[in-house]
């Protein structure tokens, strides 16, 4: 049995394994006003497509669908397989409401009801 594919095959395979990728993961990194797909994310860092994404450096911000989820600093750090892979020098979780500069009390009322 022989283990040699066609180039024409391997790239074939290839596209189909990036086209999955794409559908199945809904990151997208935002940067300087311009949306692209996540390929892959892992603790320290993420994958982009290398045909569709410029050499990002710099802030950029992380999107599950509509919901952010990270403004990160990255730098590229190398491109392998079709794929640019990016590292955080740090990732920030974004929150939904701004941080209290006050303690709130344990049993203090959730509202107040008027009269």
């Amino acid at each position: 049995m022989t283990t040699f594919m066609p180039k024409e095959v391997r790239e074939g395979l290839e596209a189909a394994r990036k086209q999955a990728l794409k559908k199945k993961n809904r990151l997208r990194v935002e940067a300087d006003g311009a949306r692209y797909p996540v390929l892959r994310f892992w603790d320290d860092g993420f994958a982009l497509e290398a045909e569709e994404a410029p050499h990002l450096r710099g802030l950029v911000d992380l999107y599950d669908g509509g919901r952010h989820l990270y403004q990160c600093l990255i730098v590229a750090s190398e491109q392998e397989a079709g794929e640019m892979r990016y590292d955080f020098k740090w990732a920030t979780a974004a929150h939904d409401q701004a941080p209290l500069d006050f303690v709130r009390e344990d049993n203090a009322p959730i509202a107040l009801l008027a009269r």
